[in-house]
């Protein structure tokens, strides 16, 4: 869980709302949660590697050509 408490009494409230956004992106909750948002099934260790093999591949390929200035 986590809190934020003004620092005095007349700390205005946009500075702790933005004290405590910046403490939940720095947690990483957020992430934690989207990641979990949607029910993935069960791969096995030999098809995530295979899925991130193409993953790289793909992004390698999409930077070459925005370098050659192709679509």
């Amino acid at each position: 869980m986590i809190q934020v408490t003004r620092k005095d009494g007349k700390e205005p409230l946009e500075n702790l709302l933005r004290r405590f956004n910046r403490k939940v992106q720095q947690s990483g909750a957020i992430a934690i949660v989207k990641a979990n948002q949607y029910f993935e099934k069960p791969l096995s260790k030999r098809e995530r590697r295979l899925k991130a093999i193409v993953r790289t591949e793909r992004r390698a390929l999409k930077v070459k050509r925005t370098k050659l200035g192709q679509r």
